[in-house]
């Protein structure tokens, strides 16, 4: 069993703040970008961000897929972080309906609050946090050699 590192920082936000290039071991600053495109599929008039927008309707009549090339983002059917939100996260969404949407409308955005520093994560074996457990504060590549279940069925994250 495998528990990917981006799973554990997209749940925390840790180390979210900087890339490390993996060629050159130097950090680079977080930039974070999401794309817009007016038709399903990416295709038709698009829109790049990199920061959060109050009113998106001067760029776009509607959303019908979006491209979340790094960053995690709330997205609102409303100006001024109104109405629906929707939580995305990097990954392709070629229609509304991937990301849950009731419609092709998505009028403001902004960067989703990260946590920064620690974390400390349990892994329960069993549903309601029951059965054996493992504490991890840290990146696990291979969870099955240290917890020997096969299974996880719940997931406390306490910082």
């Amino acid at each position: 069993m495998y528990i990917r590192t981006s799973f554990i920082k997209a749940i925390t936000g840790a180390n979210s703040v900087e890339h490390i290039d993996k060629s050159s071991k130097m950090a680079k600053p977080f930039i974070p970008q999401i794309i817009f495109y007016e038709d399903r599929n990416f295709q038709g008039r698009s829109h790049e961000c990199s920061s959060e927008c109050s009113d998106l309707s001067s760029y776009f009549r509607r959303c019908n897929s979006i491209r979340v090339d790094s960053g995690n983002w709330i997205l609102y059917e409303q100006p001024n972080y109104r109405g629906h939100q929707y939580f995305l996260h990097r990954g392709e969404y070629p229609d509304f309906q991937q990301w849950m949407g009731y419609n092709d409308s998505i009028r403001s955005m902004r960067l989703s609050p990260q946590h920064q520093g620690s974390f400390r994560i349990r892994i329960y074996e069993r549903e309601d946090f029951k059965g054996q457990m493992m504490e991890f504060t840290e990146d696990c590549p291979h969870v099955h050699e240290r917890f020997h279940h096969h299974d996880i069925h719940s997931v406390h994250i306490q910082e």
